[in-house]
């Protein structure tokens, strides 16, 4: 395996964490910097962390929020911006409405908006107040949207007219704890209306605005994952977690204050959230929100103008960007780029190698989900990258591989190399504090003393892990257990192909045989001849009691709106089975990649 060493050379700003080894010896969450210092003994708010302490700090006068808006490819981009100072005020502004509202501390605000201005202050404002703040992403339609409204038991909404009228007007009736309705561009104050304008109520605010005096174990934020099937799941965290976005902001995306960040996430989903929002924030960095929609053009356009200095995206954002081809990202130039992190699924290796092709820099891949809060496992700066792996756990974070037993012991795994399902130990501040409604499922996502995430992994001799697939993704196939990424990483090494999703199909033999969908880059045709290659070259790499016996050519694969490969979708369409909850599947030909899910 090559792996891509690094040195002192290769860092343009000293990492933040440089020796690791010492850092997790000696690493104590008590000793983290307590960024809620300024409220007071006991207390913690994120938005006070956010934003309060740097509006009326050395940071007041730093821009908070670029927007990035404007025409598509060599078109001019229009930048707004948003100080500390400036956030800050407007913040406090809302938190006042909702005082005024009489919504307060553990009422759930919801939003559903694109990336605008009133996003923000929406989130931060209530976040002062001591409400609970659920974002939903602005593509879902009216089924999902009402879905988590009725879930959350949502008290106020934000929104546009536009997105009011098309997903929320129709289903009001059937939510009778939505007391509010804030529409971003409109002009009704208060009456018998069922919606009011955001701005009218803001005007009529000042700014003075106390924050409420919340503690770590205050619930601060709701955000809905998707299940196999059923309805989707409600994770709590609490604002305690700033702790957790504060180190992993730190230590995995190696932040420091003159950074110019861009997290490619919608604040929808909870990578957008906790590090689109919240962690840069806690930083006092300048984040770029591109309020657009992909583009690969603009994307370059993006980085090369607004001198981004640290990237978050994620892998299919990243095909995407390899497939528009490395002649349109050698039309840029990205001389403050020094460090590139992706996540919301495995980075194939490939992806890792065209990043040091085409920027100089290698994309460093990490590892964590929706009920973590926060980043579990990654790839930082001063680590040496082994392509296609998760990287190591954080200081601060306990992980292990486990084996668990038709009875329900657990066995810890200590061989290196050996697959089984990754777990972590309790105690980090972002931990996800229940499943909203579902109290059952919370206590059997936990077994000695341990939280088991459904992922399976196997753990290298030098401490890094690498993803195998999810539980109830592994193929079984003539006694070998495989997991799909492995293939789909093999195939997409491939010159040939832009992405890869395997699953596993009934055989009266095998009990499981390995079948590939793949969907080609530009300029390669979908004949017999590329398949039997594709085969081939897959045998190569993997023997052929691993390889795919199928590959399937496909114009499109099905994604979750946050990119990621739906691997199940395509079982039960294969098979002619029940295609469970499909709230979150991409409708169109590719992903929207305004967002990420872990």
């Amino acid at each position: 395996m090559k792996v891509i060493h690094k040195s002192a050379r290769d860092w343009r700003v000293t990492p933040n964490l440089v020796d690791y080894d010492r850092a997790r010896a000696s690493f104590d969450w008590r000793d983290v910097p307590d960024v809620c210092a300024g409220m007071g003994a006991g207390l913690c708010n994120i938005g006070y962390a956010a934003v309060d302490r740097n509006a009326e700090g050395s940071a007041a006068a730093r821009t908070a929020l670029r927007f990035v808006s404007g025409a598509e490819g060599e078109g001019e981009l229009t930048i707004h911006d948003l100080s500390y100072a400036e956030l800050g005020s407007f913040a406090r502004r809302f938190t006042n409405v909702l005082r005024s509202l009489g919504a307060g501390k553990g009422d759930r605000v919801f939003t559903l908006l694109d990336r605008c201005p009133e996003l923000y202050v929406t989130i931060l404002g209530a976040l002062r107040n001591g409400s609970i703040v659920a974002p939903l992403f602005s593509a879902f339609g009216p089924e999902p949207v009402e879905t988590r409204l009725q879930s959350g038991v949502a008290n106020v909404l934000v929104t546009t007219k536009a997105l009011y009228e098309k997903k929320v007007a129709e289903i009001r009736g059937r939510l009778p704890a939505l007391r509010h309705v804030l529409i971003v561009d409109g002009d009704q104050r208060d009456g018998g209306d069922a919606t009011r304008g955001f701005w009218p109520l803001m005007d009529a605010e000042d700014d003075d605005a106390p924050i409420e005096p919340t503690t770590a174990d205050d619930p601060a934020l709701l955000h809905f994952t998707s299940g196999t099937t059923g309805t989707p799941k409600g994770a709590v965290h609490v604002h305690g977690a700033v702790t957790m976005h504060f180190i992993t902001g730190l230590y995995a995306l190696d932040l420091h204050p003159e950074d110019i960040y861009w997290c490619t996430a919608d604040p929808g989903w909870v990578t957008g959230m906790s590090y689109g929002v919240i962690a840069p924030l806690v930083h006092g960095v300048t984040s770029v929100v591109d309020e657009g929609v992909f583009d690969a053009e603009r994307w370059y356009r993006i980085l090369e103008s607004q001198a981004v200095t640290v990237w978050y995206t994620a892998p299919t954002a990243i095909r995407m960007l390899i497939k528009a081809g490395a002649e349109l990202a050698a039309a840029f130039r990205f001389p403050k780029l020094r460090f590139i992190a992706s996540v919301g699924e495995p980075l194939n290796a490939e992806a890792v190698w065209w990043g040091k092709q085409v920027f100089g820099l290698p994309i460093h891949d990490n590892w964590w989900q929706t009920e973590t809060g926060g980043i579990m496992v990654a790839n930082t700066p001063a680590f040496d990258i082994k392509p296609g792996s998760m990287g190591r756990p954080l200081p601060g974070v306990d992980a292990c591989v486990v084996h668990c037993d038709e009875d329900g012991t657990i066995h810890l795994v200590d061989e290196p190399d050996i697959e089984g399902e990754l777990a972590l130990r309790p105690g980090w501040p972002s931990m996800f504090r229940t499943y909203l409604h579902e109290e059952e499922r919370y206590r059997k996502a936990f077994r000695d003393g341990l939280y088991l995430t459904g992922d399976l992994v196997k753990k290298d001799g030098d401490g890094y892990f690498w993803f195998v697939g999810r539980a109830d993704d592994v193929i079984k196939s003539a006694g070998h257990l495989i997991g799909p990424f492995e293939v789909e990483n093999a195939l997409t090494d491939h010159p040939a192909v832009a992405e890869a999703a395997v699953i596993g199909i009934p055989d009266p033999t095998t009990g499981e045989l390995v079948k590939a969908f793949v969907t080609l880059k530009d300029g390669f045709s979908a004949d017999e001849h590329l398949r039997r290659d594709l085969l081939a070259h897959a045998r190569r790499r993997l023997g052929a009691a691993v390889a795919p016996k199928a590959i399937e050519f496909t114009d499109a694969l099905p994604h979750t709106r946050s990119g990621k490969i739906m691997r199940r979708l395509l079982k039960a369409r294969e098979l002619g089975l029940p295609e469970g909850d499909t709230s979150t599947v991409e409708r169109g030909a590719k992903p929207d990649l305004r967002s990420v899910a872990p």
